[in-house]
């Protein structure tokens, strides 16, 4: 035993000794040369594209000086540069970098160096950083960490990337004296990775998210060679490779990498040590690598700064000078160079650039535009200064600030720059500017503190400060703006500060605005993200509807756990307010059904919660809050979008209050809001309605106020100003909003204001706007083992451009005493020339970016839109006649292009001229191109002409394409194929040519790409793309002079369309207008006989049902072509089967004097036939074109041969008792183009209309029908037999149909649900179930005979209907009881005692309506109005209605009339009164039944046993107080008015009430009092009939002093303890007492 442990021991002694001596080490008085290579490519992994790398070559001396402190000498170094084709290029030397490089490695370094870990290293006090890295690319070598007991092991090791999981694996061979070590890292696996990220604050990674998602990957391996040598380990090689693999779109195979490879070999060891340097050395750091401060260089060709301010001169007038030439791409170059120059320059030099060019404006403006984009501390001090000293206008501060904020670096002097932007004194004067700043500053101080150091409180301070001094001062503006800075500013110091305004947390803030309560909730939204404080905002059911759904949105964007969501669910069970329950439960429909995959916790969450809620918050209509819902996501890319808009109602008023709509981006593990835009609107309806009426001088007003102080606890509404605020968001940062108040909107809606506008309008608009904009610019480096930066960046540019002339001539002039109204008297001549721009120009690359060297691949991607207006115009708004004049296409103009290409790039600082720029894609010979041209019709040609025709046809094609004249066929399509060797490209070429108007526009796509070796969305984008939009002109036989267009509405319409018509100069005006019209629409509707009946009565017509099959119509036939007339039936009844159901019957109608004779059959042109309905019962539908037509549109070329061509719409309308039906005709005026379209759509009756439309050849259909509800199934029969088994849910099918035909149903399957079916060529889509926002109406039993005979049939009667919904109606009869919601109640009245029914609890207090019970009768009731200064009562008396206006009798059987806008009138058996300025659209009484009707903007405003117009039925039984009462009954008694018990007839009286019986509350023994008044007798009465009522108590201990008798005014602000049930007197007997006179 004692030998075998002995030989243990000695194994391990033997191991130690072994593993120590592989750590490497050098001998002290010796040098060690070894030979280094570094090596840096990028490029695409597959062969024959494109590359460029960098190769370092040099002698290393290594030696030793002490324990620790090693010396390391570098010579001859040698920088090549690679561009070209890997691997058959070679590497190409630099000298002047060289230079550069051997300059800075003139000294020796100095590191430590222990037990093979690199420690600090130390170098020349103004040594380049990029000289620093790559000394540290070459220690990163001799980073080599042993353990002495493990082979393979596994740890976190520092290196020149970070401190990285490392994996080694030594293999030792001690026989031979030599040991091999290998390692190798995870770049994606990093305790602390080195990177640098600018431009990303606003994007947000998903920390939770389950599925990783890295389009950045790296790996890096190292060997190592050692040789036992004298007791130690000497290195003798080392190599080195790293690969970066980066994925743009996150596609596997679309990858481009980076591969850096380093070899160090031992040559010679020498006994002569390294000088020590004479010159100090600094201290440069450990291995880590160290990216420059301030910002990168930009990814632009490189600038060597000899004279800056010399060099910023030349470049801003090349600048302008490229502008005004119109080389947008040049202007961009230079507009970023002029960025990056910025960037370097002194504030002295900005200075004297500015005072050279601050005069001349072109150049002012890019100027200023530059200073903002770069974002330097010293550009933001030159905006302040600027500023300061008044040399910006306001408008050109408003849009500097903005852009200045948003781009400049933060840091801490930034910062302190930004501070003393919100003390200036021009930016405190000037409101607008005010807020750009304050919320500028809280981005910055956002950016800032999203970087991993510290953020310190202080940055926070002046946001604090505004919130508490606008607080203490009670400014609701500043309140605002505090709000929205520090919500933009986005820390967890800012809560407390937040939670002020809040009432949740805050009493006082009970008494703020509700506005201020949603601004404070939406402050919170980036800070939930780290702090749940909103769900307790939520649950708080004090606060106003529209905070709470505020809050729910910032929840559910902090992507709650389950359990919250589920508490969220639970309470929506028992939530009083059903706009928060519908807006939430909405809300969770939408996240649940999401696909995205930062998503899945919390879509499988509310999935679960709405399994928990079920089905009956379905059911919730137009008047509760909701979400739009719309997205989509890309597993293959793993990128997608969602866009929302978030529609919150407040019970004060009919539509959404609160509306904001958002666009997020998702982009691998990522996440930003790209846009959001809120709208809220705050009692709007008071700007509509009149205002004028003095309410507070009425009596009404006065009667409302003593009433209300014998209810107790009842307020009015506070009062509301209108508002209407709105804010924009860009990347989660709020960057303007704006606040439009009562005074503004009503002072922009004087006469006076408006006078102005148009007087400005008409002295015309002249000059030219230019905005540039650096709009991105993302960065992300890494570093290499080589010590140079791997970077990911991109870079845009945008240019808005705009020069305007327009001039504005009226006649009659603007008299002084301007109206309004005079506008459509006048008339107008317009002279506009107006040239919009826009232009992006975006520059993304890989690969190395620093100020001395590029090399790596760029994609430059460029986006231009560009047009020109020049018109003249001329509006008379008497005649209603509209005329446009332009001038035709004379050039080839480009709309709009977008073009990207792919390079390979090498540049450095001491050869900037000599660029080595090549695409990626090699460019080479290509075969001969083979053209193809096609042709197809004019202009609305078939769908399929725009698809991209092939070389060869179809026989069956080519046979139609030859049945159409040639002349009509003017478009074409051209499509180019190249194939050379290793590559692919092609060019489609899309045309339509408008011969008529002598124009053509095309669409060219151009493309040259490496899809062909990896089939990739990287690989698409790599060669070139060119995709534009071109207008060209064509040859015609004669030259247009100008293209005109004129619309002329009214009774001159006819003629418009003669002289349109006309091919020669236009003919004299014939004697009879009608004979002329009839003429002209012969000939160019190819209408023959349609007029035959003009002047005969309706027995002239005749129609036939023919069961004939459906037909294409051709358009192109020659109007002698043999119509379609009652004698084809039999021929086309051979050609197919008749129809299955009466459904299907086609019905062809004909008119002439008699059935069969010759008039009939030669109606049937081609026109005729595609313009008469072959649908429904038409009897006199030819005769509609009896009438003039009511608009006339022509669009045609002048030309110098007094030849028109072009196109016209003529509009008619035909009105009847039982329908309405409109036709529209578009056809050709050119002679010898027979094109036309027809439209025809009609209303049969109130639930059913139906519509089509066919043009050409071919023919389009659509049918669009409203059914009866109750015969909804049998109407899908229309268009196919099948069509109901498509109706099984939302859904989709391919399947073919009649060409150029598309059919849809709609079927009301309820009034408030309808099933759709659209049925197109190749693909049927049905849903089912759809929820109309308002119920139609329809109604199973109402026959077609039946319709009211008005003009306007269905129409009216839908609007009407839609109108009538938005309008409250509250009904009394006998013991039912209707709310303005729509509940439902039964309730005895006591006799004799006043109810308060309805009244205006708004401030205005404009009416009241009571009732009561008559005591002779429990059918019988009265009412009593207040309104303005009247007193209406109405009553039963002798079976007969009374009324009595002020006390005074007045008969019923003449209406009366007041100047307030009173009018009562007999209805029916009863009285009706109305008076819509008010609120009351409409009271009814009866004495049986009592019906009140609103106004919709009295939503919220009224208060009574009709409940308060909110649509929260939930909340429907609130007594005066607000009190949520526990039934119907309790809640019908807290309206009861109480009466003097002398004189008046209601003995009944509210009073508190005692539990009398012992309560045990909290197990002690209590005396509990009621919180609400009970009804009770009077004193000296008895009951004598009561009811049950339930009510709530509050409970003090039994021997506490408090009674009945004292405080009890306060009992109704008690808490509830406990509910009981006691009895409420309904009638007393009272004995006779003598009253006090």
């Amino acid at each position: 035993m004692r030998g075998l442990i002995l030989a243990l021991v000695l194994a391990l002694v033997g191991i130690s000794v072994i593993y120590f001596s592989i750590v490497p080490g050098f001998r002290t008085g010796k040098t060690y040369l070894y030979d280094y290579e570094g090596l840096i490519l990028h490029g695409l992994p597959d062969k024959g594209l494109a590359a460029a790398g960098l190769k370092l070559i040099c002698r290393l001396e290594i030696s030793r000086a002490s324990r620790s402190d090693h010396l390391l000498q570098i010579r001859s170094p040698k920088l090549e540069e690679y561009h070209g084709f890997w691997p058959r290029d070679p590497f190409t030397l630099s000298p002047k970098l060289t230079g550069t490089i051997a300059a800075c490695f003139s000294q020796a370094f100095k590191f430590e160096y222990t037990e093979g870990r690199v420690g600090s290293i130390y170098g020349p006090e103004n040594c380049p950083i990029l000289c620093t890295n790559l000394v540290r690319g070459i220690l990163n070598m001799m980073q080599i960490t042993i353990r002495k007991t493990q082979n393979v092991y596994e740890l976190q090791e520092s290196g020149i990337e970070g401190t990285c999981q490392t994996r080694y694996v030594i293999h030792d061979d001690s026989k031979n004296n030599r040991a091999t070590i290998s390692k190798s890292k995870d770049l994606t696996d990093c305790q602390d990775s080195v990177m640098q990220s600018t431009g990303m604050a606003y994007i947000r990674p998903c920390t939770t998210c389950p599925m990783k998602v890295r389009n950045m990957k790296g790996t890096v391996l190292f060997t190592y060679k050692m040789k036992y040598y004298d007791s130690r380990a000497l290195m003798t090689s080392a190599m080195s490779e790293q690969v970066y693999q980066i994925s743009p779109f996150n596609e596997p195979d679309g990858i481009a990498a980076m591969e850096a490879r380093q070899e160090l070999v031992l040559v010679d060891i020498k006994s002569i040590p390294i000088k020590a340097p004479n010159a100090q050395l600094q201290n440069q750091g450990s291995l880590r690598y160290h990216f420059p401060e301030g910002l990168l260089q930009m990814p632009i060709p490189l600038i060597r700064v000899k004279n800056a301010d010399v060099q910023l001169t030349e470049t801003l007038q090349q600048l302008v000078q490229n502008n005004e030439e119109g080389s947008t791409t040049e202007a961009s170059i230079k507009f970023l160079q002029m960025v990056q120059l910025l960037r370097v320059v002194t504030m002295d030099q900005i200075e004297s650039v500015w005072v050279q060019f601050a005069s001349e404006p072109p150049y002012r403006h890019w100027f200023m535009s530059a200073v903002c984009a770069a974002g330097t501390t010293d550009t933001f001090q030159f905006l302040k200064q600027k500023i300061h000293d008044k040399n910006l206008n306001i408008w050109e501060a408003a849009v500097a600030l903005p852009l200045a904020f948003h781009s400049v670096m933060p840091n801490k002097k930034t910062l302190e720059v930004a501070s003393t932007f919100l003390t200036c004194p021009q930016i405190q004067k000037a409101p607008m500017l005010r807020v750009l700043v304050y919320l500028g500053y809280g981005s910055l101080v956002n950016k800032y503190c999203a970087q991993p150091s510290f953020c310190p409180n202080e940055l926070l301070q002046p946001l604090h400060d505004l919130a508490a001094e606008a607080s203490s001062r009670s400014n609701v503006e500043d309140m605002v703006l505090a709000l929205k800075a520090i919500g933009n500013a986005g820390e967890p110091a800012s809560i407390k500060h937040i939670q002020k305004f809040l009432p949740t947390f805050s009493l006082a803030a009970a008494e703020l605005p509700s506005r201020i309560h949603a601004d404070a909730v939406l402050a919170l939204r980036k800070i939930a993200r780290k702090d749940p404080i909103t769900l307790q905002i939520f649950m708080d059911n004090t606060l106003a509807p529209n905070v709470r759904m505020m809050a729910c949105i910032v929840l559910f964007e902090a992507k709650p756990s389950l359990p919250v969501v589920a508490v969220m669910a639970n309470s929506l069970l028992t939530e009083t307010s059903l706009q928060v329950a519908s807006f939430t439960y909405s809300h969770m429909k939408a996240l649940a059904v999401g696909g995205i995959p930062q998503l899945y916790s919390l879509s499988a969450a509310c999935n679960i919660a709405i399994k928990l809620l079920g089905s009956s918050f379905d059911e919730f209509n137009y008047r509760y809050s909701k979400i739009i819902h719309a997205g989509g996501y890309s597993y293959v890319y793993k990128a997608g979008a969602i866009w929302r808009v978030y529609l919150m109602n407040s019970p004060n008023n009919m539509f959404p209050s609160d509306i904001i709509t958002k666009v997020r981006g998702y982009y691998a593990n990522t996440a930003t809001d790209i846009v959001e835009v809120a709208l809220r609107s705050q009692s709007l309806t008071n700007i509509i309605r009149k205002q004028n009426i003095p309410f507070a001088e009425y009596d009404t007003y006065k009667t409302l106020k003593e009433l209300g102080k014998t209810l107790l606890g009842w307020k009015e509404l506070p009062p509301e100003d209108p508002l209407l605020s709105a804010y924009i968001k860009v990347l989660g940062q709020e960057i303007a909003f704006i606040d439009i108040d009562n005074s503004t909107i009503q002072q922009a809606m004087k006469v006076p204001a408006v006078k102005r506008a148009v007087e400005q309008v008409q002295r015309g608009v002249s000059g030219q706007w230019t905005l540039p904009a650096v709009v991105a610019e993302l960065r992300h480096a890494v570093p290499t083992v080589l010590g140079l930066p791997l970077e990911l960046s991109m870079c845009g540019a945008a240019l808005a451009q705009a020069a305007a002339a327009v001039d504005i001539q009226m006649s009659p002039a603007l008299s002084n005493n301007f109206r309004p109204s005079q506008l459509l008297e006048t008339n107008m001549d317009i002279h506009a020339d107006i040239k919009p721009k826009v232009y992006f120009h975006m520059i993304a690359m890989m690969g190395t970016n620093t100020q001395y060297l590029q090399s790596g691949l760029e994609l430059h991607a460029e986006f231009s839109a560009n047009t020109t207006m020049k018109f003249d115009a001329r509006i008379n708004m008497k005649e209603k006649n509209v005329k446009i004049e332009t001038l035709p296409c004379h050039q080839e103009v480009e709309l709009a292009a977008v073009r990207s290409e792919a390079y390979a790039i090498s540049r450095n600082m001491e050869e900037v001229d000599s660029e080595k720029k090549s695409p990626i894609l090699p460019k080479g010979e290509m075969p001969t191109v083979s053209n193809q041209h096609f042709q197809s019709s004019e202009i609305f040609s078939r769908a399929r002409s725009w698809e991209v025709t092939r070389p060869v046809l179809q026989a069956g094609r080519e046979q139609t394409a030859s049945q159409i004249p040639r002349e009509s066929l003017q478009g074409s399509s051209e499509e180019e194929h190249h194939h050379g060797e290793g590559q692919r490209s092609y060019a489609h070429i899309f045309c339509r040519k408008l011969a008529s108007l002598g124009c053509s526009a095309c669409l060219s796509l151009k493309s040259r790409n490496s899809a062909f070796l990896r089939n990739t969305f990287l690989n698409k984008l790599v060669g070139e793309l060119e995709a534009k939009i071109v207008l060209k002109p064509v040859h015609t036989d004669a030259d247009i002079e100008k293209i005109q267009l004129e619309i002329q509405a009214g009774a001159n319409a006819a003629f418009k369309i003669i002289g349109a018509t006309s091919s020669g100069p236009k003919e004299e005006k014939e004697p009879s207008l009608y004979e002329n019209i009839k003429a002209k629409l012969k000939k160019i509707l190819g209408i023959e006989n349609v007029f035959k009946v003009a002047n005969k009565t309706r027995h002239h017509k005749k129609w036939i049902h023919s069961k004939v099959k459906a037909t294409v119509t051709d358009l192109w036939e020659e109007p002698s072509a043999t119509p379609l007339s009652s004698s084809s039936s039999a021929d086309s009844s051979a050609e197919g089967k008749e129809p299955r159901n009466k459904h299907e019957k086609d019905e062809m109608w004909q008119f002439g004097k008699k059935h069969g004779s010759g008039s009939s059959s030669s109606t049937g042109s081609g026109s005729s036939k595609i313009c008469s309905s072959n649908r429904e019962d038409s009897s006199g539908d030819n005769a509609l074109f009896t009438k003039s037509p009511i608009l006339a549109a022509v669009l045609h070329a002048i030309k110098r041969n007094e030849q028109s061509t072009g196109y016209q719409l003529v509009l008619y309308t035909d009105r009847q008792a039982s329908r309405l039906r409109v036709q529209v005709f578009v056809s050709s005026i050119t002679e010898s183009n027979r094109w036309k379209l027809c439209g025809d759509a009609s209303v049969v009756n109130s639930h059913k209309a139906s519509g089509t439309l066919k043009w050409g050849k071919d023919f389009f259909t659509l049918f669009f029908e409203k059914f009866n509800y109750v015969n909804a199934s049998d109407n899908y029969r229309i268009n196919s037999a099948n069509l109901t088994a498509y109706m099984l849910g939302y859904s989709q099918k391919r399947q073919r149909g009649p060409s150029h035909q598309a059919a849809m149903v709609m079927a009301l399957t309820s009034p408030r649900t309808c099933d759709v079916v659209l049925k197109l060529p190749e693909l049927t889509v049905y849903n089912r179930a759809i929820r109309l926002p308002l119920p139609l109406p329809s109604s199973s039993d109402t026959p077609t005979t039946t319709l009211p005979s008005s003009v306007w049939n269905a129409f009216s009667q839908t609007a009407f209907s839609v109108i009538e919904n938005l309008k409250a109606r509250c009904s009394v009869s006998q013991n039912m009881i209707t709310t303005f919601n729509g509940v439902e109640f039964n309730y005895s009245m006591p006799a004799n005692c006043y109810h308060i029914l309805a009244q205006d609890c708004s401030p205005e207090l404009k009416f009241l309506v009571m009732i009561k019970r008559l005591e002779e009768s429990t059918d019988l009731t009265a009412i009593s109005v207040r309104l303005a200064s009247h007193e209406v009562d109405m009553y039963v008396s002798s079976g007969l209605i009374q009324l009595k206006i002020n006390g005074v009798q007045t008969p019923t059987d003449v209406p009366y009339t007041s100047k307030s806008g009173l009018l009562i009138s007999s209805e029916k058996e009863g009285l009706s009164l109305k008076a819509p300025e008010y609120g009351v659209e409409r009271l009814y009484y009866d004495g049986h039944k009592l019906e009140i009707q609103v106004a919709f903007w009295m939503v919220g405003k009224t208060c009574g046993i009709c409940g308060k117009y909110d649509a929260e039925k939930k909340r429907e039984y609130q007594t005066p107080g607000g009190y949520l009462a526990k039934g119907a009954m309790s809640f019908a008694q807290s309206w009861v008015i109480s009466e003097d018990t002398c004189t008046g007839a209601c003995k009944l009286q509210r009073k508190f009430v005692k539990i009398e019986k012992p309560v045990a509350f909290d197990k002690k023994a209590s005396k509990c009092f009621s919180i609400e008044p009970v009804l009770r007798c009077a004193e000296g009465c008895s009951a004598t009939r009561t009811v049950p009522v339930s009510v709530g108590f509050h409970c003090v201990p039994s021997d506490s002093t408090l009674e009945l008798g004292e405080e009890q005014v306060r009992l109704h602000q008690k808490s509830e303890d406990l509910v009981s049930r006691v009895d409420a007197h309904t009638a007393c007997a009272c004995a006779q007492e003598p009253c006090s006179a």
